[in-house]
C-alpha cells in the first residue's frame, strides 16, 4: 500500500509540474491543482498508513491514527480550493482583458517581436 501511495504521489507531482510549465493558463491552473493534491497525499502519508486504527486513543492504547496530518490535509484542501477558484477567476479576467490565454500575453495570430 505504501508503494502505491508513493507512486501515486510521484505521478501527481510530475504531472502537475509538467502542466504548470505549459504556456497557456488553463493547464497551469490544472497543474497547480495536481501539485496541491500531491502535497495533500504526502502530508497524509506522513502520519503513517494504519489499518483498523482508532481515531482516539482508548484505555488499552494500541494502534491509533495520528490526527495531525489529517487536520493539515483538511486545511490544505480548503486553501487549495480557494487558490484554484482565485486562479480560474484571474485567468478569465486576463483572457477578457488581454484577449489571449497565453502566460506571456502573446496571441497565436500575433507575430513575435524580435529583440535585436
Amino acid at each position: 500500500m505504501e508503494a502505491l501511495f508513493a507512486t501515486t504521489t510521484g505521478i501527481l507531482a510530475a504531472s502537475g509540474l509538467y502542466l504548470a510549465l505549459r504556456g497557456r493558463t488553463f493547464p497551469v491552473v490544472v497543474g497547480l491543482t495536481l501539485l496541491s493534491y500531491a502535497v495533500n497525499l504526502f502530508l497524509f502519508s506522513t502520519g503513517g498508513l494504519t489499518t483498523d486504527g482508532s481515531a482516539v486513543i482508548g484505555d488499552g492504547g494500541g494502534e491509533y491514527a495520528d490526527p495531525l496530518p489529517q487536520a493539515l490535509v483538511l486545511t490544505a484542501i480548503v486553501i487549495g480550493f480557494a487558490m484554484t477558484a482565485f486562479s480560474v477567476i484571474l485567468a478569465m479576467r486576463v483572457r477578457g482583458d488581454v484577449g489571449s490565454d497565453h502566460v506571456n500575453g502573446n496571441r497565436v495570430d500575433e507575430p513575435r517581436e524580435d529583440k535585436s
